[in-house]
């Protein structure tokens, strides 16, 4: 590592939810419940994986606040302050209802077993894997493949370039340490943006002709890019509006439904600006930008392709799982 990068801690709790139970949590409908933010971009990637699949009845959602303290993300949009299928007001007490001397950072997504209280995992790169590959009981009718075999070591290889690159790129660009840190980090970010240009000029999704695990991921980046990497992280070679390939492609899967019916921007903002105080110290959330444009048409159905290959686009989201319209 040089001197100055940011360093993410990637050491997660590992168990499994498995569809043979082998680390002792067999994948059962009811019995656990899936923790998220809509303002984590890694939490993101399971509400809309989630979604696709159809997993609504089987894995129920607990939503934390857009802001958290030092201790852990809260349950403040809940009545009470309290989550009122668990009955805590704080995600770190799942955590240390397992582990009572828990070392690490207290993230989203986690997945926790409603009986017990106890966090399952937090490895959030294994859990929509495990979404689509284990969890296949409780698929919709419908419900895509995301992470089709044949295509699995390409989405693997697309994904983890993409992580270190751009979803954790743009985080070594707004922690960087010292000015050739941050150099190095937004002329990474910055070359693969580019790279990925070319890959999308003449294919819709990123592998194969349908909606992998591989879009999902670079997703959550791209839709959060303008409202607060662009300034708040100083990614700022050019908003994603103005990369033409990427800005269809990113519309493109907005307008998917599972996909900007996921998204918050008010607590996308808020969470940044309000909880980075070392970048941000005011807490000022900045008004703009002007969000309509995502639901401009973006042409992208001119590639071809098939979103949901031989499933079907999944229906509205439950009741009290909207988010709010904005125009």
């Amino acid at each position: 590592m040089e001197p100055g990068e940011f360093q993410r801690d990637t050491n997660y709790i590992t168990t499994r939810i498995t569809a043979d139970g082998r680390d002792g949590y067999p994948a059962e409908a009811g019995r656990y419940r899936l923790i998220a933010a809509r303002a984590c971009p890694w939490a993101n990637r399971t509400l809309i994986v989630r979604r696709l699949l159809g997993l609504d009845d089987a894995l129920s959602l607990g939503l934390c606040g857009p802001t958290h303290d030092k201790l852990s993300w809260t349950f403040d949009l809940d009545p009470g302050g309290v989550d009122p299928v668990l009955g805590i007001p704080r995600l770190r007490d799942a955590y240390l209802a397992r582990f009572p001397d828990y070392p690490r950072g207290i993230t989203v997504p986690a997945v926790v077993e409603i009986a017990t209280g106890q966090v399952v995992t937090n490895d959030y790169p294994q859990i929509t894997l495990d979404f689509s590959t284990e969890w296949t009981e409780f698929h919709r009718e419908g419900a895509p493949d995301l992470y089709p075999a044949r295509l699995r070591d390409e989405i693997d290889e697309v994904a983890q370039r993409n992580f270190t690159e751009v979803n954790n790129g743009v985080y070594r660009c707004g922690f960087a340490g010292d000015q050739g840190a941050y150099e190095r980090a937004y002329a990474r970010l910055f070359t693969r943006l580019d790279e990925l240009t070319e890959r999308l000029a003449g294919q819709r999704y990123l592998v194969g002709d349908t909606i992998t695990e591989a879009d999902v991921r670079l997703f959550t980046t791209l839709v959060r890019f303008d409202p607060v990497y662009h300034g708040h992280f100083k990614c700022n070679r050019s908003k994603l509006s103005e990369l033409p390939v990427l800005w269809a492609y990113a519309r493109d899967l907005f307008q998917t439904p599972g996909f900007g019916d996921t998204i918050d921007f008010g607590q996308i903002k808020t969470h940044y600006y309000a909880v980075h105080r070392d970048i941000n110290p005011t807490g000022v959330v900045p008004v703009g930008p002007d969000l309509a444009n995502w639901h401009t048409p973006h042409g992208r159905e001119q590639l071809g392709g098939r979103p949901f290959g031989d499933g079907t686009p999944p229906p509205p989201p439950r009741a009290g799982e909207e988010v709010p319209a904005f125009s």
